[in-house]
């Protein structure tokens, strides 16, 4: 099993709707937070795998809301690397009410792996390794 990585944050007004719950298209953009916060955990950041040719476009993205998350709630989102292929890596993601681990919502990002000219690549040994760690595999 894969370890998980958590970012957590309370839900800006800015984010809510009339009624002070969190729009839907903001828990797209926490996934984001997360798998961000997942590469920092793992030792680099997404602007250095830029540098570096890597780029991980999103090519597909699903979420599962649970129960709503309003203003001012502290939520903490957890990201782990469900799958890793040659030039592919899938996260999932859990969206949950810090003070009663409530379940808000789930989902999953897919990303190709893809250099400088936009074809699909293998990660860098610089990155490989880090990833490979992450999501429990078993280097040999």
């Amino acid at each position: 099993m894969s370890k998980s990585y958590e970012t957590t944050f309370r839900v800006r007004y800015s984010e809510t709707d009339q009624m002070k719950v969190a729009y839907h298209p903001n828990y797209i953009i926490w996934f984001e937070l997360a798998r961000i916060a997942f590469l920092r955990e793992l030792g680099f950041t997404y602007g250095e795998m830029e540098e570096d040719g890597m780029h991980l476009p999103l090519v597909e993205i699903r979420c599962r809301y649970k129960h709503p998350a309003r203003f001012d709630d502290e939520i903490t989102v957890r990201a782990r690397l469900a799958q890793m292929r040659t030039s592919l890596l899938r996260f999932r993601f859990e969206v949950v009410r810090t003070c009663d681990d409530r379940l808000l919502a789930e989902g999953e990002s897919v990303h190709m792996v893809v250099g400088n000219d936009l074809k699909p690549t293998r990660l860098s040994d610089k990155y490989r390794g880090a990833f490979e760690a992450a999501a429990g595999k078993v280097n040999g």
